[in-house]
């Protein structure tokens, strides 16, 4: 049977779930425990060794231990300026927190969250930071809706102290209704020096570079567009190769065709799977661990899916509208989050 996030019951008393309509020999249950059960709308995590980073809404973010379950959490003041983080990013000795709207105020904190510093701040009425992701210690990106005829990217070279503005001269252009989805903080990718943006609205693309941001390409997709509530919401890449984008129709939410699509040559060229096959819109795409590029779950608007050829048929492991993000820890753990706290998900 499936399992319900209705009363959430269910995922407070850590159940194992088996699916009847399973039909797969790999993945066919789940067993989920909740590691914090908060309303933190949360949209960014980054899963260590031994705890999870969040952040989410109200200004809200934190880590929570997975051993003892026990959160260390920063509720930053927005009286005056309500403030929503979409964006997290990890070094080995810092935590990044990237808000969204006017204005974008980027934090660089200690691993204990115990000393902060504001590295970055952006006022315009347009403002709007969706993703952030480091390439190493030193260089990371950070991609927001466009305020001119260019993506908002900000680059920082030196472990995130400074961060600098790309100017439209050295970036692709847009078109106007062409923007990113704050989602899952999953619409940038980074594989080495590989990197990948994936957009949305009137056109759904994928802009790729392959120096660290320096120079860009722009590649089309066969995903759903033109409308400003559709197009690519998320994207993986399993290697420099293999990638995957999804995402779909916002407002109709149950169209599953045209909502996701497979790459095997780094993005170029792109093929649309599963269609009218299992969810419609999505908000975060992962690919397993170890799974050589051919099985994927997706945090759907109704529930996490799983498939184990490529995209090309879909199973629903858990029923729930309650998450939002997802990322593996290893090839049968994964760390998700969402409206109403941070979960552990066993595959099985």
């Amino acid at each position: 049977m499936k399992i319900t996030l209705v009363s959430l019951l269910c995922l407070l008393s850590a159940c194992a779930v088996k699916n009847k309509h399973a039909t797969t020999d790999f993945f066919q249950s789940v067993t989920v425990d909740t590691l914090l059960k908060e309303k933190i709308n949360s949209r960014a995590i980054i899963p260590t060794a031994d705890k999870v980073y969040y952040a989410g809404g109200n200004g809200i973010f934190g880590f929570v231990n997975y051993a003892d379950k026990k959160k260390t959490q920063v509720n930053i003041d927005v009286s005056k300026n309500p403030m929503e983080f979409r964006s997290i990013a990890k070094t080995s000795n810092a935590i990044f927190v990237l808000s969204i709207g006017n204005p974008a105020q980027l934090y660089k904190y200690s691993n204990d969250l115990i000393e902060k510093k504001l590295v970055y701040k952006e006022t315009h009425d347009k403002a709007f930071y969706d993703s952030m992701q480091f390439w190493n210690e030193n260089e990371g990106i950070a991609i927001g809706d466009p305020i001119a005829d260019c993506f908002s990217i900000i680059i920082t070279r030196d472990g995130g102290n400074s961060w600098r503005k790309s100017t439209c001269e050295n970036l692709p252009k847009v078109i106007d209704g062409e923007a990113a989805f704050a989602a899952s903080n999953s619409n940038i990718i980074i594989k080495e020096n590989d990197t990948w943006i994936v957009s949305g609205g009137k056109k759904a693309r994928v802009f790729y570079s392959s120096d660290k941001g320096n120079h860009w390409q722009v590649f089309e997709t066969p995903m759903v567009q033109g409308l400003e509530m559709t197009g690519i919401y998320t994207a993986d890449f399993y290697n420099s190769k293999i990638g995957v984008i999804a995402g779909g129709n916002y407002e109709k939410q149950n169209d599953n065709f045209s909502n996701k699509a497979m790459t095997f040559d780094g993005g170029k060229t792109w093929k649309l799977v599963g269609e009218n096959q299992g969810f419609g819109y999505a908000s975060c795409m992962q690919f397993v661990p170890e799974s050589n590029g051919s099985a994927l779950v997706c945090v759907a608007g109704n529930g996490l899916y799983y498939s184990h050829d490529f995209g090309a048929t879909w199973t629903m492991l858990l029923e729930t509208k309650e998450l939002y993000t997802l990322r593996f820890l290893n090839k049968n753990t994964a760390i998700a989050a969402g409206r109403s706290g941070v979960f552990k998900i066993n595959f099985n």
